[in-house]
């Protein structure tokens, strides 16, 4: 009788195929399919027709235990037989993947994309950078960790594109990874940085100092959060001389971040604070800031905070401002002449008579660009008021989510600035 010897390599898949139809056909030789005999039949108390029979029950046994012991011999040379065809299959599978790749790669030596200059690919790898999240590190499925990873023509303009490596989140890889966040900085190539810190990197102020000493008069952009008045960073942002642009994120009330903001450099041009509505006297606190700035983003909630925030900042050309007035304030007149752009959003449902009493003190006369979200009670008659008086040369009226106009209040504002443009979009964020 043939058997499965557990020794033998069954690498070629005829040998496989071979041994497990040796298997299925000598299963079907031994093992009858009818198992019955005169004696399974239960009750049976006639033992003078057993003894009388030809065949005893010890007979009987004994064949069966001679078909278990084939059967058992069988699952066993069956099993070794699926073992060598799953380590077959894994093989396959591997040749399939590198003939796979070759045949990509010699299909890419004649494809127009293989003969691109080098310039060429540098410049679409650009445009192949996600949306910069502050707070997601880079991943390996994404631009640019995937763009090197294709081929080693890529890896190589990938790696000498800096600006590929001018953004980074540095999560928590530059404790675990230091050579890793290194690496990316370098390959920055003395470019201006965009950096985003979490609150945790303020315990491991001198760790984080030591790896981004080399680069601290690249880093132009900085987003940081604050989650609790322990956690303020005493002398974080005073060691980035060359900071343009910040993002701050923080529930503590402003008072514990005083000494924060009094070493915001003077280099910064840009200030985003998220998560925090600041009133009049929050607003004197950033003082020594607000001078230099030509591009804040921040939520007030108080309407006399409005005026005051412009007279703070005089070369201040885009403003985004979400207002949660409580109240209504009889304005003074202000006049601001730089701002160029801005966007309201309304995170407090105000009511009408408060946004009006803001449109009838306001003068821009160099708006260009307007823009409204979540405004639900809109001020028609103010805004009307507002751009005949500034008498500003307006380019884009920009109607978001949550703003209800009707079709005669647009041509209203159009036929007080015929040149403008009106754009009524639902999905529209706040520009820039």
């Amino acid at each position: 009788m043939q058997t499965v010897n557990s020794n033998v390599d069954f690498s070629p898949v005829p040998d496989i195929v071979g041994a497990l139809q040796t298997i299925l056909a000598r299963s079907q030789v031994i093992i009858p399919i009818d198992l019955d005999t005169p004696y399974a039949k239960f009750p049976n108390t006639d033992h003078s027709a057993i003894e009388l029979k030809d065949q005893s029950i010890s007979a009987i046994i004994t064949e069966r235990q001679q078909q278990l012991d084939a059967v058992l011999h069988d699952i066993s040379g069956l099993q070794i037989v699926m073992d060598n065809i799953n380590n077959l299959r894994q093989q396959l599978v591997k040749k399939k993947d590198k003939i796979t790749q070759s045949m990509n790669l010699h299909k890419g030596l004649v494809s127009a994309l293989w003969r691109f200059p080098t310039e060429v690919l540098s410049h679409i790898f650009e445009r192949c950078l996600p949306e910069f999240d502050e707070w997601l590190p880079p991943l390996n499925q994404q631009a640019p960790m995937l763009l090197s990873q294709v081929c080693r023509r890529w890896r190589g303009i990938a790696v000498g594109t800096s600006n590929l490596w001018c953004r980074l989140c540095m999560g928590n890889l530059w404790q675990r990874v230091p050579s890793c966040c290194d690496s990316w900085l370098k390959r920055s190539q003395g470019r201006p940085l965009s950096l985003a810190l979490h609150p945790s990197h303020i315990n491991h102020l001198d760790e984080l100092r030591s790896l981004l000493q080399p680069y601290i008069n690249q880093i132009s952009s900085l987003s940081i959060g604050f989650c609790c008045s322990d956690c303020l960073p005493e002398v974080v942002i005073a060691d980035f001389p060359a900071l343009q642009e910040l993002t701050i994120s923080m529930d503590n009330p402003i008072p514990a971040v005083t000494p924060f903001i009094s070493q915001l450099p003077f280099t910064l041009r840009s200030l985003k604070v998220t998560q925090l509505s600041l009133n009049l006297e929050d607003l004197s606190l950033f003082n020594p800031v607000w001078a230099r700035l030509t591009n804040v983003e921040i939520d007030i909630c108080q309407p006399n905070a409005f005026p005051q925030l412009l007279h703070l900042c005089p070369d201040l050309s885009s403003l985004t401002i979400a207002v949660e007035f409580r109240g209504t304030q009889v304005l003074e007149p202000f006049t601001h002449t730089k701002l160029q752009s801005l966007c309201i959003s309304d995170s407090f449902n105000t009511d009408t008579t408060a946004l009006s009493g803001l449109f009838n003190a306001l003068s821009l006369p160099n708006l260009r660009a307007l823009e409204a979200r979540y405004v639900q009670q809109w001020p028609h008659e103010g805004l009307k008021a507002f751009l005949t008086r500034s008498n500003c040369p307006l380019e884009s009226l920009v109607f978001g989510a949550g703003v209800r106009t009707t079709d005669e209040q647009r041509a209203e504002y159009v036929a007080l600035i015929p040149s403008l443009q009106v754009v009524v979009d639902s999905n529209r964020g706040c520009f820039a």
